[in-house]
């Protein structure tokens, strides 16, 4: 998968290549091989060994296409995949020729975790309207345009499919 850090023009490629024992790993970094040994690892962070120097990791915050983490006291944003919300927004409402819609619509099938705007929020373009959980990862549904929000059209802990309407933003 490609990764890019923020602030770095250059994106790595990370791979595992083989499991060589329990929490033993064989990784690709930019086709460097590494050993890597997990020692402890949390929801919240994770201890290991890599090429014979201990790290720990602190996850703080992790969206649609980004994770920010703190490697051994420095904080970093990594970028998961650059484009991402570039093409989430993209697929979440606009029509053809750029005029905008009143239904925002779900571009991926997940589940409602949080609700952002509530009817009769007025909203700009790209405001979160709500958080859906799609293959462990959150991706935030964001405003196709300004407005104000007639109908939120799901609930918290709902689930919703591809093309589903979440809300109409007149």
């Amino acid at each position: 998968m490609e990764y890019k850090i923020q602030d770095i023009e250059k994106t790595f490629n990370a791979e595992i290549v083989q499991q060589l024992a329990n929490s033993e790993y064989l990784i690709k970094i930019n086709n460097n091989e590494k050993n890597l040994k997990i020692l402890n690892m949390s929801p919240r962070s994770i201890e290991f060994v890599l090429d014979q120097k201990y790290h720990v990791v602190k996850y703080l915050d992790n969206t649609t296409s980004q994770m920010k983490i703190v490697v051994d006291g420095v904080p970093i944003t990594l970028h998961r995949h650059q484009k991402l919300n570039e093409i989430v927004f993209k697929n979440s409402g606009e029509s053809a020729g750029g005029i905008s819609q009143l239904n925002l619509h779900s571009q991926i099938p997940g589940k409602v975790v949080k609700i952002s705007a509530s009817e009769g929020t007025t909203v700009k373009k790209g405001d979160v309207i709500c958080v859906l959980e799609s293959m462990k990862m959150q991706v935030s549904i964001k405003s196709h345009k300004d407005g104000t929000v007639k109908k939120i059209k799901i609930k918290e802990g709902a689930t919703v499919a591809k093309n589903d309407v979440i809300a109409e933003i007149e």
